[in-house]
Parts: structure tokens; C-alpha cells; sequence
């Protein structure tokens, strides 16, 4: 694996890593890295109002429904965009790996679901805090990168593999797979996009105020 040197984090990156850890110490650990910190990085979502809701809904939905279905023998982290669903996280055995999977399924508005759950042990709490940190420089990369908007990307890094979700052009998502995969501690990436065409792209953009 390739790796990248970089200088120690600076500004928002650094600010960024450390929201994202102080959250695991508090004792809720996402290994989805959310909004960017300062007003320079606010961008708008790419997905419509409707999606964004209708993303929220089938989380709590389908965490709900895995919860009363198998309780706590399973940890599954479900992260939906434009209703595309990643699953990801740890379960005993093939039964219930499968039985996860057509649970999620079988919510309102899922369009697909990408099973990348594991049959292992759930990961110690080093583990996920390493998780946490890769999240948090691919997340810096994103934000160092000028040609990308970091908040048109979800990152969701399970044991060291690096999960991309998003609404991008193929330009944009050869680029963000690049910062990825050459970060430090990355063993893989996977892409699970919506791809746009640069005019689809530059219609989503806000335009310049007359």
C-alpha cells in the first residue's frame, strides 16, 4: 500500500479529527465522518430535501427493525444517500448476515443495498478508534483537495477499508479514491456512488448572485 507523508494536521483538518475523536470518548463512536467544520467548507448537499429525509428515515427505520429482529448479537451500522444503502459492521454467522440484508431491503424508498457486513468478532475499542482517525484523514485530504467538495462525500471506514458514498462525476470520484487509497493505514477503498455528468454538476451548483 502506498502511503502519503503529510505535515501534522493544521486548522479545520485538525479540528476535524479531534471533534471526531472527542465524540468516541463521550461514548458515541459513528464511524461516519459528518458535517465540516468552519463557514469556508459549508457546502450545499447534493441529494434534494426529499432524499436527505427520506435517507434519515430508512437509518432509523432499519436500525430499528435489525434491533427487534436479531437485539445485540449483531453490530450492523446502516448509512444511507439517495437511498442506496451500505451495510457494514460485524454478525456471527451467514443467517443472520442475510437476514440483515433482506430486513433493510424491505424499508420504505431503499433502492439497493450493498452487504459488506463480516462474519467476525466485533472490533475492539482500538480498533474502531483507528477506524475513526483513517475517517478523519481522508475526510482532511477531501478538504485539502481544492478541485473537491468534502461535503458531497460520506466515509464510512470499517477495519481499515475505506467506504465512499456520494453524488459525484467520475472526474471527482477517481480523484477522491486517489486521496484515499494513498492515506496512510488505508487497506482498501470501495465506491458506492451516484455518478453525475459535469453538466449535471455545474446545474446542482449554486449560482452567482446577479
Amino acid at each position: 500500500m502506498k502511503t502519503l507523508t503529510r505535515p501534522l494536521l493544521r486548522g479545520t483538518a485538525a479540528l476535524l479529527l479531534a471533534a471526531t475523536l472527542g465524540g468516541l470518548v463521550s461514548g458515541c463512536a459513528p464511524l461516519m465522518i459528518g458535517a465540516a467544520v468552519g463557514t469556508g467548507l459549508v457546502a450545499a448537499d447534493r441529494r434534494s430535501s426529499g432524499a436527505q429525509l427520506e435517507d434519515e428515515a430508512i437509518e432509523l427505520k432499519s436500525s430499528n427493525r435489525i434491533t427487534e429482529a436479531v437485539g445485540t448479537r449483531v453490530r450492523v451500522n446502516v448509512t444511507s444517500y439517495n437511498r442506496q444503502v451500505l451495510l457494514s459492521g460485524e454478525v456471527p454467522n451467514e443467517t443472520d448476515r442475510q437476514r440483515v440484508q433482506q430486513i433493510v431491503s424491505g424499508v420504505d424508498n431503499v433502492r439497493s443495498v450493498v452487504n459488506e457486513l463480516a462474519i467476525i468478532d466485533s472490533p475492539t475499542l482500538s480498533q474502531r478508534t483507528s477506524d475513526l482517525v483513517l475517517s478523519g484523514r481522508v475526510k482532511a485530504g477531501f478538504i485539502d483537495n481544492h478541485e473537491l467538495s468534502s461535503q458531497a462525500f460520506k466515509i464510512v471506514t470499517e477495519r481499515g477499508t475505506v467506504y465512499l458514498m456520494g453524488r459525484v462525476t467520475k472526474r471527482e470520484a477517481d480523484l477522491a479514491t486517489e486521496i484515499a487509497r494513498t492515506t496512510s493505514g488505508v487497506k482498501a477503498v470501495v465506491r458506492i456512488f451516484d455518478y453525475l455528468t459535469e453538466d449535471e454538476l455545474k446545474r446542482l451548483q449554486p449560482q452567482p448572485a446577479r
